[in-house]
């Protein structure tokens, strides 16, 4: 991760929150790979903008798989951290995904139905159409933003929040993301990442009781997200 960019990539920042655009590849939380996290750059930005000596306090309210970029928030303060983890737990936050999957989808809108068994080991997610042992319902919205030779870009909006549950049910309708070997993309794309990004974070603000709303630019480098940067 690029220490010098965290500046740029801020998308809203106040005393009690602050938002990044999270670029494929950034962790959220830290794995046994032990790479460096976001947080860890955020909390030496805070350091050193606000001068603050000492440890600096970051909340981690919710993630983002590695391979994907876009918004993610964390808290700032003890005051905002289990009144934002309380928003995301009664769904009371707004999260709208763009994702540009592998040729055309059945339908230009639908809302999909799965129930999703997490495999641990494998780190990856199974969907199947009707409730199995262990399962957990999932459900999305999805509508087609734009048709491309190869690929569609998707806007879809979650009614739950469930290990890779984008991933997993566009690839069970038979529309995988581009780039997701895991969930059978026909090839990587070379940097690493997925193209589904977290394009939109809505919600009333825990302490100003303001509403928010969160934008993340695409990465205008990628020339496939650059077709449909200006949608």
């Amino acid at each position: 991760m690029n220490k010098q960019n965290i500046n740029n990539r801020i998308l809203f920042e106040d005393n009690h929150l602050i938002a990044i655009n999270k670029e494929s590849g950034d962790l959220v939380q830290g794995d046994k790979t032990g790479d460096e996290t976001l947080p860890d750059l955020i909390k030496d930005y805070i350091a050193v903008k606000y001068d603050k000596p000492g440890a600096v306090f970051l909340g981690v309210v919710h993630r983002l798989d590695r391979p994907t970029s876009g918004v993610v928030i964390f808290a700032r303060t003890s005051k905002a951290l289990p009144r934002m983890n309380k928003l995301f737990a009664e769904h009371k936050t707004n999260k709208t995904y763009w994702a540009i999957v592998e040729g055309k989808v059945p339908e230009k809108s639908a809302r999909l139905e799965h129930y999703l068994v997490r495999n641990p080991k494998q780190n990856k997610s199974y969907a199947h159409d009707h409730e199995v042992p262990n399962s957990k319902k999932a459900a999305l919205s999805y509508s087609v933003l734009k048709e491309l030779d190869r690929y569609t870009l998707l806007e879809i909006q979650l009614a739950t929040g469930r290990h890779h549950q984008i991933r997993t049910q566009l690839a069970k309708i038979g529309c995988v993301i581009k780039g997701d070997l895991k969930y059978g993309a026909k090839r990587s794309n070379k940097d690493g990442s997925i193209h589904l990004h977290a394009r939109s974070l809505a919600f009333v603000h825990p302490v100003r009781k303001e509403p928010v709303n969160i934008i993340a630019p695409v990465n205008k480098k990628d020339a496939i997200w650059k077709l449909v940067a200006d949608l």
